[in-house]
């Protein structure tokens, strides 16, 4: 039996508007404003068939620099050499930052970034929540003339997470090939990723219901962190190097060489009431102490000061050397 050529177009049309109707709720593919900025984030949004991704820019960046990055040295050389290497075209590793928090593990990435931007090199900020995406950014820009680096922060799992598979699989686990435009840098509080717990030491005994091969489970636990090729660890900073970086932000906030060091004490005081010495912590007491003794310019002579020598873009926001 064959149908009516009229109902068959009805039919058709009535097929197609159910499809337009259907079309804004399936995941639009987004192609990213390369020109509009030199850092993105990894953005996810659960639609009504599915999940949309999209790469969103940063339109106002940490202006901070190496030369704001005080007393860690050594990993500053390290991690702005790989990333010349990278930008440069020849052979660099992925990057795992770890050690105390308030060191300056965030800020040098965000420095390398500000220090390499004009020769091509961008960076992904990608929430832990959102590895499982992996494979998806570095399809998105593997075709690109950037130099990507793929920025973790705070980065560490519980046991069964799935960005934990996918973060392996992107470092060295895939039957394709790694991408020449993009590495992975993570920085975390933990040396190898995942809690380590005393109770798998324990646990690791010889009965009939135990484990044959129990060291396995550690070897699970660190696989993760042996992919990435270049570890720098970062230590809590020393007195007299925290009392630098304060000097360092006080000047930065119109601090004269006499206030720097009527600050001394309280400085030390600040940092004793927190526990911890590091970039962030003198960050943070050099905005509250200088806030507190140097007197607010006017409006006006704050304008004749702009007009004289613009200020860099973000400057005003610039986080603290030595930061994570």
């Amino acid at each position: 039996m064959s149908l009516d050529p009229d109902r068959l177009q009805q039919l058709a049309d009535q097929f197609l508007s159910v499809l337009n109707r259907l079309e804004p709720l399936l995941p639009q593919a987004i192609e990213p404003d390369w020109d509009s900025a030199v850092a993105f984030r990894w953005r996810r949004r659960s639609s009504g068939l599915g999940w949309q991704s999209w790469l969103q820019p940063v339109r106002h960046r940490s202006a901070i620099s190496l030369d704001d990055l005080q007393n860690i040295d050594e990993a500053k050389r390290l991690i702005e050499r790989n990333t010349r290497q990278f930008v440069q075209g020849r052979p660099a590793n992925n990057v795992l930052l770890t050690g105390s928090r308030g060191t300056g593990k965030s800020s040098l990435i965000k420095a390398c970034l500000n220090a390499h931007a004009d020769e091509g090199l961008r960076l992904i900020e990608v929430d832990k929540a959102d590895l499982v995406d992996l494979p998806d950014i570095v399809d998105l820009v593997a075709e690109r003339p950037e130099k990507f680096i793929v920025f973790c922060d705070d980065l560490s799992f519980e046991e069964g997470e799935a960005g934990y598979k996918a973060m392996k699989v992107a470092l060295d686990g895939s039957i394709a090939a790694a991408s020449d435009n993009v590495l992975i840098y993570a920085t975390s509080n933990r040396r190898h990723l995942m809690p380590e717990k005393m109770s798998e030491n324990l646990a690791a005994v010889h009965t009939e219901d135990g484990e044959i091969h129990p060291g396995e489970t550690s070897e699970e636990k660190i696989s993760l962190s042996e992919r990435f090729g270049l570890w720098v660890n970062f230590y809590p900073f020393r007195q007299d190097d925290y009392l630098t970086v304060v000097g360092h932000w006080l000047t930065h906030f119109g601090c004269s060489a006499k206030q720097i060091e009527d600050a001394r004490g309280d400085a030390l005081r600040w940092a004793l009431e927190r526990g911890s010495r590091s970039g962030r912590v003198a960050w943070q007491f050099a905005r509250d102490w200088a806030g507190s003794h140097v007197p607010a310019k006017s409006p006006r002579s704050a304008s004749k000061s702009a007009r004289a020598k613009p200020a860099r873009p973000g400057k005003a926001g610039k986080p603290a050397a030595g930061t994570r």
